[in-house]
């Protein structure tokens, strides 16, 4: 009797009975199958759903079948974690219902709102911070960043300083010195040296070693007097200038004078043509003498000189007391020049009067000047005259042999 209830029993309705027995239906598994066709099927769904998880996660493989179940856990975790992802979570579905999404385009404010605005978000700034608050002001308005953008950049007037030389004794000193203070001076500086004749190697190795950005050149003029030397060298230095259209203040520095950089940085505030007093030494070297403009601010009202032989001339001053700008040489519409010849310095006057010729050329009376600095109230370079003729001395400085030893080693 146990064995037949055991057959009997509804617990394993699918299982195969041997001693030739067959399976015998309970009233509630015919109940079931009698309304089945009325009966939802979601729990016959759910029940083969469970039977097919459980027998993934419990069923028993070989070895040769551990990476089949890894691999269909792996995709089966992937794919109920996408399906989650995909579906937000009911709170999170609220949420966005609760809230509207408007792409409406909203015209930008008037410049009043948004300077008002922005001292609106200044004081609450400020508010903030005396609260005890580090607070980055940082501003997404386009107008500031418009402003943080914007820079004053004024660029420098090039400077074209031009030096006649000569091979002397104090050739390389001179030089130096000069080359030294112009590598001090803010660029752009352009650095013409003129010599005669030839370009010498010694003045080449001393201009490469200044630092400064330089023009050698040569006048081949065939000279009948040594004095209207310095006046060639200064017309190829202009012929230059005026080929090439160089664009900047042209001033004339000799190697023998001393300069001041503030000199050099007054020079950039020219527009047509600026003067200013020089100190020279007397010839006799016993004295100073002070020669140039008398100034009221910026203008020109009349002149000083010491020397009573060079008072018949236009315009009272020295060769390094005047720049002008070099748009004059190559642009005379600019300037209304009245005359097309080129400027040039002349060879025909008597000595110390160049100066006044050639500033003749360039304005026309003392309103076209500009008087600096402020009140040509200050001396800024000094003429010497210091001149070493018929010195000898070993050229290029570089001693070929030892010297003799006057006082030889005890």
């Amino acid at each position: 009797m146990a064995s037949f209830r055991r057959t009997l029993s509804p617990a394993y309705p699918d299982r195969q009975y041997i001693n030739g027995s067959f399976p015998v239906s309970s009233p509630t598994h015919k109940l079931a199958s009698g309304n089945a066709k009325y009966s939802s099927p979601l729990p016959a769904l759910a029940a083969e759903f469970r039977r097919l998880v459980g027998g993934v996660f419990t069923r028993r493989h070989g070895r040769k079948g551990q990476w089949r179940r890894a691999a269909f856990r792996c995709v089966l975790c992937f794919f109920v974690g996408f399906l989650l992802g995909m579906f937000p979570f009911g709170h999170m579905a609220e949420d966005i219902r609760s809230h509207e999404i408007s792409f409406e385009m909203k015209p930008p404010l008037p410049h009043a709102n948004n300077a008002q605005q922005l001292r609106q978000e200044d004081r609450v700034l400020r508010n903030r911070v005396d609260e005890g608050f580090v607070i980055d002001p940082v501003s997404l308005s386009a107008e500031r960043e418009r402003q943080s953008d914007r820079f004053d950049f004024v660029p420098r007037k090039p400077l074209i300083v031009v030096t006649p030389t000569y091979g002397r004794a104090f050739q390389a000193y001179f030089l130096n010195r000069l080359g030294q203070v112009l590598r001090l001076v803010p660029p752009p500086v352009v650095w013409i040296v003129v010599e005669m004749k030839a370009a010498s190697m010694e003045t080449a190795e001393v201009l490469r070693k200044t630092g400064v950005m330089y023009r050698h050149l040569v006048c081949n003029k065939n000279l009948t007097d040594v004095k209207d030397r310095g006046v060639h060298q200064r017309n190829t230095a202009l012929e230059h200038i005026e080929r090439h259209r160089l664009d900047g203040i042209v001033y004339f520095a000799d190697d023998d004078n001393v300069y001041s950089l503030e000199l050099f940085d007054s020079l950039r505030d020219i527009s047509r043509f600026g003067t200013w007093p020089v100190a020279m030494l007397a010839p006799s070297k016993n004295k100073a003498i002070l020669e140039g403009p008398v100034c009221n601010a910026s203008q020109v009202i009349g002149w000083h000189t010491n020397e009573k032989s060079k008072r018949l001339r236009r315009f009272h001053v020295d060769m390094s007391g005047f720049a002008f700008n070099s748009t004059i040489l190559w642009d005379p519409k600019r300037w209304r020049r009245p005359s097309l010849n080129p400027i040039r310095q002349l060879d025909t006057v008597k000595e110390g009067f160049q100066e006044t010729t050639f500033i003749e050329q360039l304005v026309e009376d003392e309103s076209q000047m500009e008087g600096s600095p402020h009140g040509c109230s200050k001396i800024m370079n000094w003429h010497l005259h210091l001149s070493a003729h018929n010195t000898v001395y070993p050229k290029g400085w570089v001693l070929q042999k030892n010297l003799d030893a006057i006082i030889p080693v005890k």
